[in-house]
């Protein structure tokens, strides 16, 4: 960090530019305790277009609290499919169900019994208290991290927690006691817009640009320092999409791990070739009338990847067997049975869409 620089600084024009340049959100115009806490939940790792009808149907459905705390998994995990990472949402439930025992169904107003809570870290935390309750705590998150680290020229490593601890504590310093609210929102709005990540900076835009130390010594591609994560573990797949007329074959993932208690095509580990799949199919005591190859697909989980190959199989009549497979009419699985987005390529095969790609016609 420049030695010479006054964070004071950026408290003021950050304001005044944030009254006049923020974005109209669902979550902002009733910025309730719940409705902070879906949106900051459903933020972490997922692009804000593509929250926004999430938002929507997630809070007419589940209103409140209490809605949460007392929804069927499925319904749950349903109302979630597409947006990923689905322990994000089986930890809110966890925390609305202690929200009810032990807070009387209204998240509390303390930064410290919110950290208590399944799921919520400092950041949504500092989110939830300063947005909803106006408790004058920051809240840093990725943008946050990279607009602090430019306008300071901070080349820590914002990966280590020291690092973020420390810009914690010196937002805290500046922290206008009664705006908050606003200017955390507005720090993470100035990161989203303006100052983003993924390619130039918008310098002429930006309510510091005449003291931004990242702008004066032209250094803003190496800011924010990250060390790299370790490379993602490679599995490859293949994925059988099997039918006969109107039924379709699905699968129950195992209770705990990646994609706990979803449901998925059959697969199996690695590329098969044509005559291994129809013999994996015949293991499985199905009989298949026809096959038909389609295109690899790719899902990035944050420490795996899956490369797929995939099979649509026109089997004989589906009877019941001992292999745990369900046969569930291609109707209902839009409805009924959570698919997560990792095999969004290949759900076309059996005329269904998932999450925001389902309500695109209807909206």
């Amino acid at each position: 960090m420049a030695e010479t620089f006054n964070l004071q600084n950026i408290v003021e024009p950050l304001l005044d530019w944030f009254r006049g340049n923020a974005r109209v959100l669902p979550w902002r115009e009733d910025p309730a305790p719940y409705r902070v806490w879906v949106s900051e939940i459903m933020l972490q790792q997922t692009r804000v277009e593509a929250v926004k009808p999430y938002f929507q149907r997630f809070t007419e459905a589940l209103p409140d609290v209490k809605a949460l705390a007392e929804c069927e998994e499925e319904k749950l995990l349903k109302l979630w499919e597409g947006l990923g990472y689905y322990n994000r949402v089986r930890n809110m439930q966890t925390a609305a169900r202690m929200v009810m025992e032990t807070y009387h169904g209204e998240l509390p107003a303390d930064y410290q019994e919110l950290l208590k809570l399944k799921g919520i870290g400092h950041y949504t935390a500092g989110a939830i208290a300063s947005i909803a309750y106006k408790i004058p705590v920051p809240a840093v998150d990725g943008n946050v991290l990279r607009v602090i680290a430019r306008v300071t020229n901070d080349d820590s490593d914002i990966m280590k927690q020291s690092v973020r601890t420390r810009v914690e504590e010196d937002l805290q310093e500046i922290m206008p006691e009664h705006a908050a609210s606003e200017f955390n929102q507005a720090l993470m709005e100035l990161g989203a817009t303006v100052c983003v990540p993924n390619g130039a900076p918008k310098c002429e835009e930006c309510p510091w640009k005449d003291f931004c130390e990242a702008r004066r010594l032209d250094c803003w591609q190496s800011l924010p320092v990250k060390s790299k994560a370790k490379p993602r573990r490679i599995e490859e797949k293949t994925v059988f999409i099997i039918r006969d007329g109107e039924r379709i074959v699905l699968r129950k993932r195992p209770a705990k791990g990646l994609l706990a208690g979803l449901y998925e095509f059959p697969n199996t580990a690695g590329h098969l070739s044509r005559e291994e799949a129809l013999l994996w199919i015949r293991d499985q005591k199905l009989k298949p009338i026809r096959i038909q190859k389609l295109e690899p697909a790719k899902h990035i989980f944050s420490h795996v990847e899956w490369h797929m190959s995939g099979y649509v199989v026109r089997v004989d009549e589906l009877t019941e067997n001992e292999s745990g497979m369900l046969f569930v009419e291609t109707a209902d699985t839009e409805e009924k049975y959570p698919i997560p987005a990792a095999f969004a390529a290949y759900t076309k095969y059996m005329n269904i869409r998932l999450g925001n790609e389902k309500f695109a016609k209807e909206e």
